[in-house]
């Protein structure tokens, strides 16, 4: 015989078993079949959302422009842990390498469900006439890049997809130095709020994360053990983000929970900014 005190033990219990079962017959996002494309997944950030991305279930291609061996680690770590994944060579500025990346994951896959865009550079450079090569790289893989990847995940992400960029919360620091790469980024913010009402009617959700700094060799080469420790101080949490608190971030985005989140920027940087 049940207790009037245990009663309501037991309707609780019915309740999470009645959201568990509710959560698991959500549609695609939840599928263990899904397959989603990381750029720039050989290293730092990209490698991170790829390993937790693939850790979800999902099957993933593994982008890269340069470092062939790097990107055969993340795949290796990914079937070693059970799951599935591939490498795609391709820089993410040539439309012919972006056009490949999209149509060798159909050939593998099937199906793209996810795009992850994390690829980009980040040299620094001041505001004068003598930076504008500087400024043309960024311009051409951070925001150029970006467009191609955008268009592409436009036209192969199946309904009920998501599509994620990687932005940067230095936007609303404007640091010297960083004009070239936050004009490039508050570019990929404009897709973004764009491609979410273009997909309008698809069931794709379209966002943003924005890292705070974050504990990455792009983002540590060329700065001295000071610098890292004072950059580490700017944020309330007063550390350095890691690779994996981004790719947590975008595992929500692109998980059941996420699907009501679209046209968003994500601000994932511990309160710097």
């Amino acid at each position: 015989m049940i207790s009037m005190a245990s009663e309501p033990l037991l309707v609780a219990a019915i309740d999470i078993k009645e959201i568990i079962m509710n959560t698991s017959k959500l549609p695609a996002a939840t599928s263990p079949r899904r397959a989603a494309i990381v750029t720039g997944a050989s290293r730092g950030i990209g490698r991170a959302i790829a390993l937790r991305l693939a850790a979800d279930g999902l099957r993933i291609v593994v982008n890269y422009s340069g470092n062939a061996a790097k990107a055969q680690g993340v795949v290796s770590a990914i079937r070693a842990a059970g799951g599935e994944a591939i490498t795609v060579q391709a820089d993410v500025s040539q439309t012919d390498d972006v056009q490949r990346l999209f149509a060798t994951t159909l050939d593998a896959f099937g199906v793209i469900d996810t795009v992850v865009h994390s690829a980009g550079v980040m040299p620094l450079a001041s505001i004068v006439p003598d930076s504008v090569e500087v400024f043309d790289r960024v311009v051409q893989t951070n925001l150029r890049g970006a467009f191609l990847v955008l268009g592409q995940a436009a036209q192969h992400v199946r309904s009920g997809g998501r599509i994620v960029a990687l932005s940067t919360s230095v936007i609303a620091k404007s640091f010297p130095q960083y004009g070239p790469y936050i004009a490039a980024k508050a570019g990929v913010e404009g897709l973004v709020h764009v491609l979410a009402n273009e997909l309008r009617g698809r069931g794709i959700t379209v966002n943003a994360v924005a890292p705070g700094p974050v504990a990455t060799e792009l983002f540590l080469e060329g700065k001295s053990e000071e610098q890292i420790a004072q950059l580490g101080k700017l944020a309330p949490l007063e550390r350095l983000g890691q690779p994996e608190d981004i790719a947590r971030v975008v595992s929500f985005l692109v998980g059941a929970d996420g699907g009501w989140v679209n046209s968003q920027v994500v601000r994932a940087n511990g309160g710097f900014a």
